[in-house]
C-alpha cells in the first residue's frame, strides 16, 4: 500500500503531530505550520512521489491572515495523485521560506505572490516584480487595497440618470462603491474637497399615537384626505341621512333558466299559458346561439343518378333483329342504301337521253 492511499487518516504521522488532512472535491489538503512548511514539501517529494510542482499562490483570509498554498501532483505507476499543502502567515508578519530549493518551479509563483500579496520569501534568488509597473503602489490581490480608478473617477452608481445634463436638479445622497474610501480621505485628491453635506436627523414619530404632535404641511401640498378606508374616495358623494343606500335587485334566475335577456320556456315556471315561443324576429339571432345550431358549410344534397335501361331479352327461336339471313353478322353495311345511283364510281353510267339511230329500229 502506497503511503498516499494513508492519507488523510495519517497526516499527523506522515508531515506531523500539528499536521491535519483532509479531502474535499477529489482533492487531498493538508495544513501544515510555518515551521513545518519546507519539511513538508520535501515529504511530498521524497516519500509520497509528488515530483511534479504545479501552482503556487496565497490567499487573503481577512483576521487571519495569508493562506499560502502549493500544489503537488504524483504520477507514479500512470496514476494521478494530487496533494495540496497550505500554511498561514500573519498579516503582521508575511514572511515565509522560499520552496524553491525543493521545487525549481516555484521560483516564479513566489515572484507573483509577492508583487500581489505582499508575501515575503526568504531566501529567494531573485524576488522582484513580475508583472506590474515598477512605480506601482501596493497589492491588488489584498482585501483592504482600495482601487484607485473607483476613487480618481466617479463611480456609474453615484448618479442617477439625468443628473449630470442637468446642474439644478436635486440631487439624492452621493454613493460609493463597497470597500472605497471617501475620496477626500485616500487617493490624489485627499484634503482638497469640501466635507461631504450631512443629512438632517429625522425627528421620531409615534406610529398611531393620541398624543403624536401632528405634522405641518409644507407650503403648496394638497390638503391630505381624512375620510377612512370604509368610507370609501373622497370624491364619492356620502348617502343623505334617512337614505338607504339603493341596491340593484338581484336576479333568481338559476344558471339552468339562462340570461335574464332570454325569454324562458312557456308553462307554470314563467306564468305564461302553454303556447308554441314566437319565433326571433327576421335579421335578429337570439344572444344563445347554441340553441339553434347550424353547420358552418352547408352540404350539397346528392342527386339519384338514373340506372341504365337494361336491354330486351333475346328470342329463343329464329334471327335476332339486328342480323338478317345471308348477310354476315360480324360486318355491319358501309352505308345506308339510297335511291340516288352513285355518279362519283365508275361502275355504273349515267343513260344517255337520245336514241342510238344506227341501231337496228
Amino acid at each position: 500500500m502506497n503511503l498516499y492511499d494513508s492519507l488523510p487518516d495519517a497526516a499527523a504521522t506522515v508531515f506531523g503531530a500539528e499536521a491535519v488532512g483532509s479531502f474535499a472535491y477529489d482533492v487531498l489538503t493538508v495544513d501544515v505550520p510555518v515551521g513545518s512548511w519546507i519539511s513538508s514539501l520535501e515529504i511530498a517529494r521524497d516519500k509520497l512521489g509528488c515530483t511534479y510542482f504545479d501552482w503556487l499562490s496565497a490567499v487573503d483570509e481577512p483576521g487571519t491572515g495569508f493562506q499560502v498554498c502549493a500544489h503537488v501532483v504524483s504520477l507514479e505507476n500512470h496514476r494521478v495523485r494530487r496533494l495540496l499543502l497550505r500554511t498561514t502567515v500573519p498579516h503582521a508578519a508575511a514572511s515565509l521560506p522560499s520552496a524553491v530549493a525543493v521545487y525549481a518551479g516555484a521560483e516564479w509563483h513566489e515572484r507573483e505572490t509577492f508583487e500581489m500579496f505582499g508575501v515575503t520569501f526568504t531566501d529567494h534568488p531573485h524576488l522582484v516584480p513580475l508583472l506590474l509597473p515598477e512605480n506601482f503602489e501596493g497589492h491588488p490581490l489584498r482585501k483592504d487595497f482600495v482601487l484607485a480608478a473607483r476613487v480618481a473617477k466617479a463611480w456609474p452608481g453615484a448618479k442617477e440618470p439625468g443628473e449630470a445634463h442637468d446642474p439644478n436638479a436635486p440631487k439624492r445622497r452621493q454613493m460609493l462603491p463597497p470597500g472605497v474610501p471617501d475620496p477626500n480621505d485616500w487617493g490624489p485628491l485627499k484634503g482638497q474637497l469640501p466635507p461631504a453635506p450631512s443629512r438632517p436627523a429625522r425627528t421620531p414619530r409615534a406610529a398611531g399615537g393620541a398624543g403624536a404632535p401632528a405634522r405641518t404641511p409644507r407650503e403648496g401640498a394638497p390638503v391630505r384626505r381624512t375620510r377612512s378606508v370604509a368610507e370609501g374616495s373622497a370624491t364619492q358623494a356620502p348617502p343623505a341621512e334617512g337614505d338607504a343606500p339603493v341596491r340593484p335587485v338581484r336576479r333568481s334566475r338559476s344558471v339552468a333558466d339562462g340570461s335574464a335577456s332570454q325569454a324562458g320556456p312557456p308553462g307554470p315556471a314563467s306564468g305564461a299559458p302553454d303556447a308554441p315561443a314566437a319565433p326571433p324576429p327576421a335579421g335578429r339571432s337570439s344572444d344563445a346561439p347554441w340553441h339553434d345550431p347550424k353547420p358552418a358549410f352547408e352540404e350539397p344534397t346528392p342527386t339519384a343518378t338514373p340506372a341504365p335501361p337494361e336491354p330486351p331479352p333475346a328470342p329463343a327461336d329464329g334471327p335476332t333483329p339486328d342480323k338478317a339471313p345471308g348477310k354476315s353478322p360480324d360486318k355491319a353495311p358501309d352505308k345506308a342504301p339510297d335511291d340516288k345511283p352513285d355518279t362519283a364510281s365508275g361502275s355504273e353510267s349515267t343513260p344517255d337521253p337520245t336514241p342510238d339511230n344506227g341501231g337496228d329500229a
